[in-house]
């Protein structure tokens, strides 16, 4: 990593040069928003979608953007041109910027632009082959987690948790509900149809969820955002976890017990095949 470039406030540079004063925001308060774009054959993908999203979060917390669009584009795109061409995970954050502490909202500062490329680290193909596991536990996050905030103390928590009983991710319940994992989308599969819990406050509208809901749709797969109780998780045929780096993977496992038939079920199969169809067309 020490000759990636990243972006810092108007400056392309190392990352090992890139420095923000410890009065950041985003370091005191955990005050920012951020983006994780994964990029093929050197184009962001669904890059509007993920520039869409980030504008909503910017004008959640009340920072003043800024970066059109365009900008934006630029600036990603010329991240990842300066990197490594193979496939690349970016990674973009917006704090509100440099101010004596105080809970309050500065005024007249500027925010602090970070962005910067990782190597897209494929999905292992025996988990593509066996699926993963996960457990369950209770949604402690705060009430809004649409906005995809930097503050991710608690999620950091829950994943570990799954990490300590040899788990790949959390699934969190909240009211005896199922919100969504602790760094993922969550979809359950019941007699071929196709389900995942409908936006909300208390989940993140993820960009990669979205996409499957646009699959189903195009290829005829009945799907349904719903309310999906834990009785329901428990007794789902199938178990998906979707994100922007992890796209779509089985869960085969859930709380020691066996998801289904313990192995990658038929409609993860199609839809997983219909994902990379559409990948391919972006790139060809």
């Amino acid at each position: 990593m020490s000759d990636a470039i990243v972006y810092l406030n108007g400056e392309f540079l190392p990352l090992d040069e890139a420095k923000i004063p410890v009065l950041d925001r985003g370091f005191i308060f955990g005050d920012g928003v951020y983006e994780v774009i994964p990029v093929f054959h050197g184009k962001a993908f669904r890059l509007e979608h993920h520039l869409q999203r980030l504008e909503t979060n910017i004008n959640a917390i009340k920072i003043n953007n800024p970066q059109s669009k365009t900008g934006w584009a630029s600036i990603i795109n010329e991240v990842i041109s300066r990197n490594n061409p193979t496939d690349q995970s970016v990674y973009l954050q917006v704090t509100r910027g440099i101010a004596k502490r105080d809970h309050k909202f500065p005024h007249d500062i500027e925010p602090t632009v970070f962005v910067m490329s990782n190597p897209l680290t494929e999905v292992p193909e025996s988990e593509l082959e066996n699926g993963v596991t996960a457990i369950t536990l209770d949604d402690i996050r705060w009430q809004y987690c649409n906005i995809k905030s930097i503050a991710l103390l608690p999620n950091i928590l829950l994943r570990q948790q799954a990490v300590e009983q040899n788990a790949s991710e959390a699934i969190l319940i909240k009211d005896g509900k199922v919100t969504e994992g602790a760094a993922s989308n969550i979809f359950t599969v019941k007699d071929s149809i196709i389900y995942t819990p409908s936006k909300a406050d208390c989940l993140l509208p993820g960009i990669t969820r979205d996409l499957v809901l646009e699959l189903a749709s195009l290829h005829g797969m009945p799907c349904k955002e719903i309310t999906i109780s834990l009785n329901e998780l428990q007794d789902a045929d199938e178990i998906w976890l979707t994100s922007s780096t992890k796209e779509i993977l089985p869960i085969t496992s859930l709380d020691n017990k066996k998801v289904g038939s313990g192995k990658p079920g038929e409609t993860w199969k199609t839809m997983y095949h219909h994902y990379q169809d559409y990948k391919s067309g972006l790139s060809s």
